[in-house]
């Protein structure tokens, strides 16, 4: 039986200086790419959470060494063609949507059939995006038809290089033709509407022969696949996506104020700084500094005396795709009526996202207008909780219990969580920084 956490009181005002953990999505592209290299690869400050667990585990299964020690872990790849592994092998994805979407993508030459699954959420995910540029790349999906896992794949040793448009804005879809064109000969070509770029940066830094063209609404990025690359060693910034969760505490928390260390502030991933600074915060970055292609800083913010609310461009979107549900926190506390729109993708993450943070703002007190792919929200600055809430059967998805920790250290009341350890996923050190911060956590 998953355990439960309770929050019977609101934080109270702090000033601290904290680290989170280590980027997701960085940790998993490293770790996939380094089993590609030629060489040992180390890496510093590699999230360690069960995502991340889950792709270490199954580049073991292909044949992968692994290292850890308590300072890094180190990967010791055998080049494009260096996976070894039985008939029939299954990789569990876990909860992974990004491992489940790009270990396929590594697998494009694989004669041998291999089954991918995943839990129960990862079950219910549309698989057909990457399905269809993977079957042009000439890779077999059974049972026919079928766009969920469980799935067997089967490589080509007749894979060829493709032209495809990405035009839903997933870096997920578009890292996993990419992942797939490393073992293509030829160019495979891209047409991809905007979103986060780590995929790209990587490459560069592993001299991966690739050409990006950035315009106003899509990236054109041509990789010519066959090319081996050495290993690379990596130091992981913090993620922004977990930081998140305490840029607003601090902001929904009178007299307080944070410093987050050394933060993965990628410019595809900073939505959340220019929404929020919108409505009234005050987020700064300082000690910026480039590192391996990655834009990284300190994020300092305090207490927000009056946030206003947002009719949300959408252009920061994809900027900020697995912050929505925080900033919907942060606009039920605003003055004003809220817009968010064309956010359609937020229902094909570890839950439907836009529907379930309609359903606990509700919840709490807060009405909304929820239409295909947006959402009003109408804000009450002086939103104050006296009553009891339990949140359950949400799919484990971490970003809603820690969406629901934040509401209950801001605004009040008594709180139940169930499958807390949902957190997990992504962020295990989520409650030891709560309680580091001040906030009770009852078990």
């Amino acid at each position: 039986m998953s355990k439960s956490v309770f929050f019977l009181k609101k934080i109270k005002k702090f000033n601290k200086e904290i680290f989170v953990d280590g980027d997701k999505s960085l940790s998993i592209r490293w770790a996939l790419l380094a089993s590609l290299a030629i060489g040992k690869s180390r890496a510093y400050n590699l999230l360690k959470s069960e995502d991340v667990l889950s792709t270490l585990k199954s580049l073991k299964k292909l044949g992968v060494k692994i290292r850890f020690t308590k300072k890094f872990h180190e990967i010791y790849g055998n080049g494009l063609d260096g996976y070894k592994f039985k008939e029939n092998l299954i990789i569990d994805a876990g909860n992974s949507g990004t491992l489940g979407r790009l270990i396929p993508a590594l697998l494009v030459q694989s004669p041998k059939k291999i089954k991918l699954i995943g839990d129960k959420s990862l079950s219910k995910r549309d698989f057909s995006r990457v399905i269809d540029p993977l079957t042009k790349f000439g890779v077999t999906f059974y049972p026919k038809n079928k766009k969920t896992l469980p799935l067997i794949i089967k490589g080509t040793n007749f894979i060829r290089p493709i032209k495809y448009f990405e035009d839903k804005g997933s870096a997920q879809c578009k890292s996993s033709v990419m992942l797939a064109a490393l073992s293509s000969p030829g160019k495979t070509h891209i047409k991809a509407k905007k979103s986060r770029d780590h995929t790209e940066i990587f490459f560069k830094n592993l001299n991966i022969p690739i050409k990006v063209i950035k315009t106003r609404k899509y990236d054109y990025i041509t990789v010519t696949g066959r090319k081996q690359f050495k290993a690379l060693n990596y130091n992981i910034p913090s993620d922004i996506s977990s930081s998140s969760f305490f840029i607003v505490l601090t902001l929904l928390t009178k007299n307080s104020s944070l410093k987050i260390k050394n933060v993965n502030v990628n410019p595809s991933r900073t939505g959340i700084i220019s929404i929020l600074n919108k409505m009234g915060a005050k987020i700064i970055l300082k000690n910026r500094k480039k590192y391996k292609g990655e834009l990284v800083a300190d994020i300092f913010v305090k207490s927000a005396k009056h946030l206003k609310a947002i009719n949300c461009p959408v252009k920061y979107n994809t900027k900020a795709i697995d912050e929505f549900l925080i900033i919907f926190l942060a606009a039920a506390k605003s003055k004003g009526v809220s817009y968010f729109k064309n956010l359609q993708e937020l229902n094909q993450k570890e839950s439907k996202r836009l529907d379930w943070g309609s359903k606990i703002l509700n919840m709490i007190g807060i009405k909304t207008k929820l239409t295909s792919g947006s959402i009003k929200i109408y804000g009450q600055p002086n939103l104050e909780l006296k009553k009891n809430y339990k949140i359950k059967n949400y799919l484990k998805d971490h970003r809603i219990m820690a969406m629901c920790t934040i509401a209950a250290l801001t605004l009040g009341g008594k709180w139940k969580i169930d499958d807390a350890d949902s957190i997990n996923t992504s962020f295990p050190s989520f409650l030891k920084i709560i309680k580091k911060i001040g906030g009770k956590i009852y078990k």
